[in-house]
């Protein structure tokens, strides 16, 4: 399954970041920087707390100091901006819900019989146009508004900017872009009432149903328009902007010029590259049940992404100014966030969205292999009517009865419309099967990862070859000089250390 894959990537994404590390001569540089060597600080800092300092407790030199009550006020208003911000999607999403029901009522009478006849896919891919246009156009203002904002946090060191920027603008694109994927998988369909009791939105427009194949059909049109849009429009993008690159160049010109005249790189670029990788991988693993194809699909935009990149960091973007780094910084707990929600919503999708279940309790508990350890096809006969409940129109007029997706009793019994006991049975299941299916590819994953060692043995034996030959240099070096001492001082040197 997709989420031990995940734990997979990551776990051997470990490895190689161990194998380049050392290839970098970069083991103990982390450690290096916050014991011996401070980072700067951001010259914003240094000019807004000039006035407080306080004493280093590792250089013993004083230092701009930023009060915890500054930071904490500071922190509680970029926290009341990032809930704003996030209002805003939701607004979004009852938009599109909105539009959604609006457009279902025209398509189902409208005078095109094509389109009458598919009024409920006419209506979701709308909706998914509607709802990419509203996520690329959010998208812009969120990075606006996540700038905005942790410069007003006044971060003391450029990698503290960078991890509070970085995170903002991941959440807000990750709720931007996944809200309404949320809201097809868990909420369409889920209230719109039932006949003659059918739940409406103002009083107007009754509330939207899942295609009469399920609602995993409109989850993977959802996800297959949104996820193909979105990675034409970054590669065109890409492909379009910046621009003004080798072409503008005079003859003989010295390549430093060369490189000098070209686009100058945003010093936070990496942070954009990094971005549309982690929100693929977290939309190519948290509703991977419902869309098969969406890591088929993620492999074909990297293999055209990778040549997209050469292309701009080689003739469009002036050459950025290297800097030291032992690995991603803070997208790996990202990564490893995704990995654990992936795991719960695709336990939520299997169990709530798909049929699965409700197909295994009707072949083990209502079907012709009741209380029976075995199952196959001939099982599930009769599961389609047993789906199904019964609603009287009514009218004397033939056919009297009509049938709609639901566990409810007949009109004709003693509590006519009330959830039957089937309906508690998959209810039962499902919260079983959420339950079960999360701790087991948990286990499965914790196992993977207890499997797969962060650092390769021969790469681990290097490196402990490396310290030991390092002590043993450094024990030499020092009984030398001892050695030099005692027969500069006239004394009997043992060969012990002293």
């Amino acid at each position: 399954m997709l989420s031990s894959s995940a734990t997979v990537f990551l776990e051997f994404w470990k490895r190689r970041r161990a194998e380049l590390t050392y290839d970098w001569d970069l083991i103990d540089w982390e450690e290096e920087e916050q014991c011996v060597f401070q980072e700067e600080l951001r010259p914003q800092f240094e000019a807004k707390y000039s006035r407080v300092e306080r004493v280093n407790p590792i250089s013993g030199r004083p230092e701009p100091f930023q009060p915890f009550s500054d930071k904490l006020s500071r922190l509680m208003v970029s926290v009341s901006g990032i809930f704003f911000m996030l209002s805003l999607v939701v607004t979004a999403v009852f938009a599109v819900v909105v539009f959604r029901l609006i457009a279902m009522e025209k398509f189902a009478s409208f005078q095109w019989e094509f389109v009458k006849k598919n009024w409920q896919f006419a209506t979701s891919g709308t909706g998914v146009c509607i709802n990419f246009m509203i996520i690329m156009s959010l998208n812009v203002v969120y990075e606006k508004v996540a700038y905005l904002l942790t410069n007003l946090e006044h971060p003391r060191t450029e990698s503290e900017w960078e991890n509070s920027f970085a995170l903002k603008m991941f959440f807000f694109q990750f709720v931007n872009l996944n809200s309404s994927t949320f809201y097809i998988a868990f909420f369409l369909g889920r209230f719109a009432g039932r006949p003659g009791k059918y739940n409406k939105m103002f009083e107007r427009w009754r509330l939207e149903e899942c295609h009469p194949s399920g609602c995993l059909i409109d989850l993977c049109l959802q996800m297959g328009v949104i996820m193909v849009l979105k990675q034409i429009w970054n590669n065109f993008m890409e492909l379009g902007y910046p621009t003004g690159g080798l072409g503008d160049q005079e003859d003989g010109e010295q390549e430093w010029d060369k490189d000098w005249n070209l686009q100058p790189m945003n010093p936070h670029g990496l942070v954009d590259e990094y971005l549309e990788m982690v929100l693929q991988f977290g939309f190519t693993t948290i509703f991977v049940a419902a869309f098969p194809l969406a890591p088929l699909l993620a492999l074909l935009n990297n293999i055209i992404e990778i040549r997209l990149d050469a292309y701009k960091f080689v003739t469009q973007w002036r050459r950025p100014m290297p800097a030291r780094a032992t690995d991603i910084g803070i997208w790996h707990g990202v990564l490893e966030w995704i990995g654990v929600l992936a795991v719960i919503t695709n336990a939520f999708v299997i169990a709530i969205t798909s049929d699965y279940i409700p197909r295994f309790v009707y072949a083990f508990k209502y079907g012709p292999c009741a209380n029976q350890t075995y199952g196959h096809e001939e099982c599930l006969a009769g599961y389609m009517n047993s789906s199904l409940s019964v609603f009287d129109m009514g009218e004397e007029s033939q056919p009297r009865y009509c049938r709609y997706r639901d566990y409810r009793a007949p009109p004709w019994s003693a509590e006519p419309y009330e959830f039957t006991l089937q309906f508690w049975h998959v209810l039962a299941a499902r919260l079983a099967f959420i339950i079960v299916f999360e701790h087991l590819v948990f286990g499965i994953k914790s196992f993977i990862a207890y499997l797969i060692p962060d650092m390769p043995k021969g790469l681990c034996e290097r490196v402990r070859r490396e310290k030991y030959l390092m002590q043993e240099m450094m024990y030499e070096a020092e009984l030398e000089h001892l050695q030099k001492e005692r027969k500069k001082n006239g004394k009997r040197y043992h060969h012990e250390w002293p």
